[in-house]
C-alpha cells in the first residue's frame, strides 16, 4: 500500500490561517499543524518514524478500521508522544529490536483503537512523568514486551489487550503507578503481569490474563499490585509470583487451571485475599516460603486439587491467616512446616481432604479456633518435638482419625468435638504428649482416646460415645487422666500398666531406637489352649486354631524324625464384626507357636492404616518395615486391613504398605506371622482385589457374632469377676435386652456386653447410695431394673 496524503484541519481562528491542507509526508503535516489542529491520514503506509510534541489530534480515516493507516518506518520508533495529544484509529508497525513501537514520553495524551503490530523491544512504552489514557489498544509483539511502563510512569489502560509477547504481558517497574480496566493479556513468554521495583504499583480491575508461558502474575522487589476481579488462568508456570517484599491483593479475583502452584511467595512477600477464589492447581494452592513471609485470607476458596501437593504449604518461617475460609476436595488441605512457621484458622471449614487437613511438623505452631474439618483422612496431625498450637472449639467429623501426635509434639486441645472417625478419635504414640481438655468423641470405629508408648498426655473433663474398639485405651501407664467419662465406664481414672498388647508407633525414630526385648519365657501350650477353650462361643474358631496347632505340632515332630514335614503357611485372616474376640485369639494363638518352638517370642504388636502409611512417597514402606520388624518373633496383628486398599484410593499409599508387607512376608516367612483382620465383606473385597496377598495366607478364619445367650454368658462372667451375681429375672431381662439390641455394623458384640454390665453396676451403684444402708446381698445382687435403656 503506497503512502497517503495527510490532511490537516486547522482548528485555530486566526484569518492568516487556511483551514484545511494536503501534505504529502507526517513530517511535513506535523511542521504545519497548530495547538488543537487535526490531522486525518489517508490509508496508506508512511515510512516515517512520527514524533508526536504539541497536542494535536492525529487519526485515521473514520470509518476505516485501524488497518487501514499503517506506520511502519524500516527503523527505529515508528510513533512518539510528547504532548498532551490524541492519537487513533492508527496500526504501528516497528522493526527495531532494541526501541519500541509506540513511546510515551510526556504528558497525558489520548491513545484509542491503535493497533501494535511488532518485533521490538516493545509494543508500547511509557516513561517520565507521561500519563496517557489508552483505551481499546491491542499490541501484538512476539519479540518483546507487550507494554512497558517504567520511571515513574502512570495513567490508564483500558479494555486493552495484549495479543502475544515475547517477554512480559504489561511490565511496569520503577515506580510507575498505571491502573488497567478490563484489559486481555495472553500468550505471553513470561509473567503476563510483572510488577517490580519500589514505589512501584499497579491498580487492575476486571482484567484477564490467560495462557501464560510463565507467571500470570509476578511481584517483586518491593513492588506492589491490587487487582480488583481479575481472572489468572491456564498459565504454565505458577499462576501468582511474589518475592523480595511484593505485595498484592487480590479482591473478588479467580485463580485456576495452574499446573503448578497457584500463588507462590517467598523472601518476605505479602498477599492479602478477599473474596478470591483458587481451584484447580496442580501443586499448592497457596505456597508460602521464608520468614516475614505472609498470607491474610478472608472468605476465600480453596478447592479442587488437580496434583498430589497441600492445598497450603507453610514453611521457613512463613505464615498465614485464614479467616472464613473453605478448603476443600484436595489431597491434603494445610501443612505447616519448620520452627517459626505458623498458621491461624478461623471460622473456616476443612472438607473432603483426602489426606491430612492440618500437618504440623519440625516445630511449626498452629492455632485454630471454630473450625470445621469433614471428610478427611486424618483431622489434624503434631508430628514431631515442638510442633504444636491450639485447637479450640474445632469438630472434626468422618474423618479416618480425628487427630495424631507423635514424637514429642505437645498440641492443646479444647472443647474439640469428633464424630465417627473410622478409626481412633485421638491417636498418641512414639512419645507425642498433648493435653485435651473438654473434648468429646463419638461414633468411633476404633477407640476413642488411643495412647501407647507410655506417651505422658494429660485429658481432663473428656468424654466417650459409641465407640466401637472402647472409649479409652492406654497401653502402658503413662496419659494423665481428670474428669473423664464414657458411656461405657462412667468415670474413668488413670490407666492401670497393662502391657499385654504392643502397639507399632508411627515413624521411625522411636522404633528404632527401642532397645532389643528378651524372649519371655514360654506358657505351657495345653494352659494357653485352655485359656482359648474358655472362652465364650468362638466354637468355629477354636476348631480352625486346634486344627493348624495339630497340623505345626505333628510336622516339627514329623521334622525330629527325620521326615518330611507339610508346608505350613501360619498366616491368618479373620473377619467378623468389631467385638468378637480377634485380637485376643491372635494374642493367644502367638503364645501357643511359642510355646511350640515355632515363634521366638510370641508377642503380639497391633496396628492398623495409621500406623503404617505415611503422607509421602517412601515413608509408607519405612513404617511398614518398622511395625514388621517389632513383631519379630511374634505376631503382626492388622487391624481393619481392608483400609489399606480402599474402594476409591486414588491417590493413597496404602497399596505401597501392602506391596512392602508381600516383600517382608516372603523374606522373613519363618519369623513373624501376619494376621489380617477385618470385616467380612470388606475383607473379601480387599483379598479379591489384592491376589498377591491373598496367596500369602493360609486360611480365613470367621469370627460369628454372639448369640444373646453367649452375651449373657460373657455378662455372667464379669459379674462373677467383679464379685456381683444376677438376681432372680435378670437373666431372662439380659436376654430379651440383647435380643433387641440394635445390631448393625458398627455392634460391639462382647464389648457391648460389657458396657451392659458396666451400665449396670452404675445404676445399681446409683440405686443403693440412696439407701442408708445397705446389706451384703443388696450390695452383691443386680436387677432387672439395673440394665441400661435401649436407645
Amino acid at each position: 500500500m503506497a503512502q497517503g496524503s495527510v490532511q490537516v484541519t486547522h482548528g485555530g481562528t486566526s484569518r492568516w490561517r487556511r483551514r484545511t491542507g494536503e501534505y504529502g509526508s507526517l513530517a511535513a503535516a506535523l511542521a504545519a499543524a497548530g495547538d488543537g489542529d487535526v490531522l486525518t491520514l489517508a490509508p496508506g503506509t508512511y515510512r516515517e518514524n512520527l514524533v508526536v510534541d504539541r497536542p494535536v489530534t492525529l487519526r485515521g480515516p473514520e470509518r476505516a478500521g485501524a488497518g487501514a493507516v499503517r506506520i511502519a518506518p524500516p527503523e527505529g520508533v515508528p510513533l512518539t508522544v510528547r504532548a498532551q495529544a490524541v492519537v487513533r484509529d492508527l496500526r504501528l508497525e516497528g522493526q527495531d529490536v532494541s526501541a519500541p513501537a509506540l513511546l510515551v514520553e510526556e504528558g497525558t495524551p489520548e491513545l484509542t483503537d491503535l493497533r501494535v503490530v511488532t518485533r521490538s523491544a516493545a509494543g508500547i512504552e511509557v516513561r517520565g512523568g507521561a500519563r496517557p489514557t489508552l483505551r481499546r489498544c491491542a499490541v501484538d509483539n512476539p519479540a518483546g514486551l507487550g507494554v512497558a511502563l517504567l520511571g515513574g510512569a502512570g495513567g490508564l489502560l483500558e479494555e486493552c489487550e495484549v495479543i502475544a509477547a515475547g517477554q512480559a504481558g504489561v511490565s511496569v517497574r520503577e515506580g510507575a503507578t498505571p491502573r488497567l480496566v478490563s484489559c486481555r493479556v495472553h500468550q505471553c513468554q513470561d509473567a503476563g503481569l510483572l510488577v517490580s521495583g519500589e514505589g512501584t504499583s499497579v491498580e487492575a480491575v476486571g482484567c484477564e490474563l490467560y495462557e501464560v508461558k510463565g507467571s500470570g502474575v509476578r511481584v517483586t522487589g518491593h513492588g506492589s499490585a491490587q487487582l480488583t476481579d481479575c481472572r489468572v488462568h491456564r498459565t504454565t508456570s505458577d499462576g501468582i509470583t511474589l518475592d523480595t517484599h511484593g505485595a498484592l491483593t487480590l479482591t473478588d479475583c479467580e485463580v485456576h487451571e495452574i499446573p503448578e502452584n497457584a500463588v507462590d511467595l517467598r523472601s518476605g512477600a505479602t498477599l492479602a485475599l478477599i473474596r478470591t477464589v483458587v481451584h484447580r492447581f496442580g501443586r499448592n494452592g497457596l505456597s508460602v516460603w521464608d520468614h516475614g513471609t505472609r498470607v491474610d485470607a478472608a472468605h476465600s476458596q480453596l478447592h479442587e486439587s488437580t496434583g498430589d501437593y497441600p492445598a497450603v504449604w507453610i514453611s521457613d518461617g512463613a505464615a498465614v491467616v485464614l479467616e472464613s475460609c473453605r478448603v476443600r476436595e484436595v489431597p491434603d488441605a494445610l501443612f505447616v512446616l519448620d520452627r517459626g512457621s505458623r498458621a491461624d484458622v478461623l471460622d473456616s471449614d476443612l472438607a473432603q481432604i483426602r489426606g491430612t487437613a492440618v500437618s504440623v511438623s519440625d516445630g511449626a505452631q498452629v492455632q485454630l479456633d471454630d473450625c470445621r474439618v469433614h471428610q478427611a483422612g486424618t483431622g489434624a496431625w503434631f508430628r514431631d518435638p515442638g510442633s504444636g498450637g491450639t485447637l479450640n472449639q474445632c469438630t472434626l467429623d468422618e474423618v479416618g482419625t480425628g487427630l495424631i501426635v507423635t514424637k514429642g509434639a505437645d498440641p492443646t486441645v479444647e472443647r474439640c468435638v469428633i464424630s465417627s472417625p473410622r478409626e481412633a478419635g485421638v491417636y498418641v504414640s512414639a512419645g507425642g504428649r498433648g493435653t485435651f481438655e473438654r473434648c468429646r468423641v463419638t461414633g468411633s470405629g476404633g477407640y476413642g482416646f488411643h495412647v501407647i508408648d507410655g506417651c505422658a498426655s494429660v485429658l481432663r473433663r473428656c468424654r466417650t460415645e459409641r465407640c466401637s474398639r472402647g472409649g479409652y485405651q492406654f497401653a502402658q501407664e503413662g496419659p494423665q487422666v481428670e474428669d473423664c467419662s464414657s458411656d461405657e465406664s462412667g468415670t474413668l481414672s488413670a490407666p492401670e500398666p497393662a502391657p499385654v498388647v504392643e502397639r507399632q508407633p508411627s515413624g521411625g525414630a522411636a522404633a528404632a531406637s527401642a532397645p532389643a526385648l528378651e524372649a519371655p519365657a514360654a506358657r505351657p501350650a495345653q494352659e494357653v489352649l485352655s485359656e482359648l477353650d474358655a472362652l465364650v462361643g468362638l466354637e468355629g474358631v477354636k476348631r480352625e486354631v486346634k486344627a493348624l496347632i495339630d497340623l505345626i505340632t505333628v510336622g516339627r515332630r514329623r521334622q525330629q524324625a527325620g521326615l518330611k514335614a507339610p508346608s505350613v503357611r501360619r498366616h491368618l485372616v479373620f473377619t467378623g464384626s468389631p467385638g468378637t474376640g480377634k485380637t485376643t485369639v491372635a494374642r493367644l494363638y502367638g503364645q501357643i507357636l511359642h510355646s511350640l518352638e515355632a515363634l521366638e517370642r510370641g508377642h503380639l504388636v497391633e496396628v492398623s492404616r495409621v500406623d503404617l502409611v505415611g503422607e509421602h512417597i517412601g515413608s509408607t514402606a519405612i513404617r511398614t518395615q518398622e511395625a514388621f520388624e517389632r513383631a519379630q518373633g511374634g505376631v503382626l496383628f492388622i487391624d481393619e486391613a481392608y483400609a489399606l486398599a480402599p474402594r476409591d484410593a486414588g491417590r493413597d499409599f496404602g497399596r505401597e504398605a501392602i506391596d512392602t508387607l508381600v516383600k517382608l512376608m516372603e523374606d522373613q516367612r519363618d519369623a513373624v506371622v501376619v494376621i489380617v483382620a477385618g470385616y467380612t465383606e470388606e475383607m473379601r473385597h480387599f483379598l479379591a482385589a489384592n491376589p498377591g496377598v491373598a496367596s500369602r495366607f493360609s486360611r480365613t478364619i470367621t469370627f460369628d457374632d454372639y448369640s444373646p445367650e453367649q452375651l449373657l454368658q460373657i455378662v455372667e462372667g464379669q459379674a462373677g469377676e467383679q464379685e456381683y451375681a444376677l438376681a432372680e429375672g435378670t437373666q431372662e431381662a439380659l436376654l430379651k435386652h440383647f435380643a433387641l439390641l440394635p445390631k448393625g455394623p458398627s455392634f460391639g458384640n462382647g464389648r457391648a456386653a460389657r458396657g451392659v454390665f458396666e451400665a449396670m453396676v452404675e445404676r445399681h451403684a446409683g440405686r443403693l447410695a440412696q439407701l442408708p444402708e445397705a446389706s451384703t446381698e443388696q450390695l452383691t445382687l443386680l436387677y432387672p431394673e439395673d440394665l441400661p435403656d435401649l436407645d
